[in-house]
């Protein structure tokens, strides 16, 4: 169950995020080498360097599309993982490509686990297609299923913008997606954030970010 359709994930349901997750099909040194073009550093090297410390057990991704990051995250020994998809066709090719990893179609507004759940949910370039009027819906959602951990890997600005995206607007925005759950949850503290810009364009910057819960079990306000 997917909860709420906004117009935002009837696109990404629909041919737009048809479209979308075709283009998203690659290997995983295909998505190392995406990584280290765009940024200097490889998914895998970044990934180490905000998990290797971590004492985790059961992953999240909300919005795992094909199972990229999944795949890699197997590949580099966590063995508990699970992803969310709302797109029937993405669900469809990561079952096919994930084994032993479980794919669950639903939404970020609508995680179909217990609170607590997990030790670390994560996001990859998924907040940023989610509307500033429905974002915190998603928060409370990713902040409700987590234990100890929340990482995001999103578009970075000082304050919210909405950026053109493929011809249509609407379908993404950058702002400090950090920020956004610090302010709504007093008990989360910043562990590390990096930010990385483009290689091309040094304008444009990522923004990785590690949340820990600091009082466990605290329901969503």
């Amino acid at each position: 169950m997917c909860g709420k359709m906004t117009k935002q994930m009837e696109e990404w349901a629909g041919k737009f995020g048809e479209e979308y997750t075709d283009r998203n099909l690659m290997s995983l040194d295909e998505l190392d080498q995406l990584y280290t073009d765009k940024f200097g550093i490889s998914r895998t090297e970044l990934n180490k360097e905000f998990l290797d410390d971590l004492k985790i057990n059961r992953i999240l991704e909300v919005g795992c599309n094909v199972g990229n990051q999944l795949l890699l995250l197997k590949k580099m020994g966590y063995p508990n993982l699970w992803g969310i998809e709302l797109q029937d066709y993405a669900v469809e090719i990561a079952r096919k490509r994930t084994s032993g990893i479980n794919i669950v179609k639903s939404s970020a507004f609508d995680i179909p686990f217990k609170d607590s759940y997990f030790d670390l949910v994560f996001t990859s370039g998924v907040l940023i297609h989610i509307s500033p009027d429905d974002i915190d819906n998603a928060l409370d959602e990713m902040y409700r299923c987590t234990k100890k951990y929340i990482w995001g890997f999103e578009y970075y600005s000082g304050g919210y913008q909405m950026v053109n995206y493929r011809g249509s607007n609407n379908l993404l925005w950058k702002t400090d997606f950090a920020k956004l759950f610090l302010d709504r949850f007093p008990d989360l503290k910043l562990v590390r954030e990096e930010r990385y810009p483009y290689l091309e364009d040094k304008t444009l910057v990522d923004q990785v970010f590690l949340l820990k819960k600091t009082e466990i079990d605290r329901r969503v306000p």
